[in-house]
């Protein structure tokens, strides 16, 4: 990896580690629905103009229907989901659970588009489950509590994120990596909007709240996005999801320096364990002595 690939990944997993701390900024203030639409809509408005100077308009136009599906699936819906969640838990647990989604990836890629589900991959699964359990097992109870709906949210929001990246696969793969980012923007802009107005808060919202949904719309939506097909392009998929390693690190560390929010022991378990099932499942580690 050449040295601008690599500072595009650093940065890539500070922007969409930073996302989390923005999303307990400013989430308890604009509620989840309006934050997201506040935050795509940023990126839409960044996005689509780019997409017309490089004469790729056509793509967007011509693939309305599947852009629209991932604006629903792989941009509206998880971005709630993480969203909601992080009213109730840290930016670093938050953005640990969000660290399985390549791991719902195997797994759906195997269910749905035949995937060979190999020891190497199985063992990252059963793995990555230890790890979350490690990580919320005294945050989940028997009554569905506030923190319990969070932790399922959060992990639907990654799982969502395996069904997008599944159909990005089969069915987006010949379309233009900046379409997609701004396709999907679009789409779900446009399918929040309607709640987003419904559920827009009476109070009035603070400019620090207003600070962080916008720098977030700006650095960590269309900013991350051009930052991560770029590294897609440049160093092909493999590499470029190692950013998920990142993604975890950055959030609980800036959660900690900027909003004061503690890191446990049982964080740092629980994270190393749930990334070393993601190198297993994405085939980034293999076990000793096989080929998976």
């Amino acid at each position: 990896m050449r040295g601008r690939d690599l500072v595009d990944l650093v940065a890539l997993g500070f922007l969409w580690g930073a996302s989390f701390l923005f999303m307990r900024i400013a989430g308890p203030e604009f509620g989840a629905f309006a934050l997201v639409e506040v935050r795509v809509a940023i990126a839409a408005v960044v996005l689509v103009p780019m997409l017309y100077a490089k004469g790729q308009f056509d793509q967007f136009t011509g693939n309305w229907g599947i852009l629209g599906f991932l604006g629903v699936h792989n941009t509206a819906l998880p971005f709630f989901l993480l969203t909601w969640a992080t009213l109730f838990l840290s930016a670093g647990i938050a953005g640990i659970l969000n660290a399985t989604a390549p791991i719902f990836a195997s797994l759906i890629a195997w269910a749905w588009l035949g995937e060979r589900l190999t020891l190497n991959k199985s063992a990252g699964l059963l793995v990555g489950t230890v790890g979350v359990w490690l990580l919320v097992r005294d945050k989940v109870g028997a009554s569905m509590e506030d923190t319990t709906l969070a932790v399922v949210a959060a992990l639907g929001g990654s799982f969502l994120y395996g069904i997008g990246g599944n159909f990005t696969r089969r069915y987006a793969s010949k379309i233009k990596p900046l379409a997609v980012a701004a396709g999907s923007q679009v789409g779900a802009a446009l399918v929040l909007l309607p709640v987003a107005v419904l559920t827009w808060p009476t109070a009035p919202i603070s400019t620090t709240a207003w600070a962080a949904a916008i720098v977030m719309g700006l650095f960590s939506t269309a900013l991350a996005y051009i930052l991560y097909f770029r590294l897609i392009a440049n160093t092909g998929p493999t590499n470029a999801i190692t950013v998920t390693y990142l993604i975890p690190l950055f959030a609980m560390v800036l959660g900690a320096l900027v909003i004061d929010e503690p890191i446990t022991i049982s964080m740092i378990v629980g994270c190393a364990v749930i990334l070393l099932g993601t190198a297993l499942a994405t085939g980034l580690l293999r076990l000793p002595g096989r080929r998976v």
